[in-house]
């Protein structure tokens, strides 16, 4: 049973006593029914409370995930959320709206719609028992394939996979379906080289990142779930220097060429 928790309004105290204060301004958070992730996630609390001042949008991602809203990855100064807590009675939870406000590429402030909700996430200083597993989420899985093995070069349709692509496509998606109970979200992350210019490896890493989230949800993965982004050329494994071979600087470069997956769910 849901119970909706964040329907205050209004400027906010940030959720940690560190956190830079409010601007004048009131803090706006969006309509929770405009989330693309339906119902919120239920998040793991302990990496919840790691979220702090100063971090990289990496690093507040490998925390919490990707965004619940469709505001971008890199270009909006706010990510918003809807995260699901369990109350101790039964099956009832509340659900609530948090939002990561960043200054200069780093995370400045966070905020609670409703204040109260930062009491799910507050370490308690006396437990009364052991926490029900239900109410722990599990840290999310991730998975890296390499773009070269999904897609004949410089492609990105489901025409232009390769054998190996789908078979590989095919056991993930086997995968997920045997080990998860439920799937809550399954993002998928395109990634380019360097070579070319910004504007079209952004557009060939996203139409990549669409093209293995259509495949997956035709293999029966649920499509609320998925959600598929490209970052182009803006997240390099490894840095490659120019003056040799081009084929050798290609071969160099194959690693930053891949596609992402992050998934949470109940296991």
């Amino acid at each position: 049973m849901a119970v909706l928790g964040g329907c205050a309004s209004g400027t906010q105290a940030p959720e940690q006593a560190g956190a830079a204060p409010a601007a004048a301004e009131a803090v706006r958070f969006p309509e929770a029914g405009s989330a693309w992730l339906k119902g919120g996630t239920f998040v793991n609390v302990e990496q919840l409370r790691r979220v702090g001042r100063g971090m990289t949008k990496n690093q507040v991602r490998e925390l919490i995930s990707y965004p619940h809203f469709s505001e971008g990855l890199f270009g909006p100064k706010e990510w918003d959320y809807l995260f699901n807590f369990r109350t101790g009675r039964g099956d009832e939870f509340v659900t609530c709206q948090y939002k990561v406000v960043y200054r200069d590429g780093l995370s400045d402030a966070m905020y609670w719609k409703d204040p109260a909700c930062a009491g799910y996430v507050a370490a308690k200083a006396e437990v009364a028992g052991p926490v029900p597993a239900a109410a722990v989420a599990a840290a999310p899985q991730r998975f890296k394939l390499a773009a070269d093995a999904l897609f004949a070069f410089d492609k990105s349709g489901i025409a232009d996979m390769s054998a190996d692509g789908r078979a590989q496509l095919d056991q993930l998606a086997a995968q997920l379906k045997g080990q998860y109970k439920r799937v809550d979200t399954i993002t998928v992350i395109g990634h380019t080289d360097r070579l070319g210019s910004d504007a079209y490896n952004q557009a060939l890493s996203a139409a990549r990142a669409a093209t293995v989230r259509d495949y997956l949800i035709a293999q029966g993965l649920p499509r609320s779930a998925l959600r598929a982004f490209g970052v182009g050329k803006t997240q390099p494994l490894v840095p490659c220097t120019d003056g040799g071979p081009h084929s050798q600087l290609i071969a160099c470069l194959q690693p930053n060429r891949r596609v992402e997956l992050e998934v949470s769910g109940e296991r």
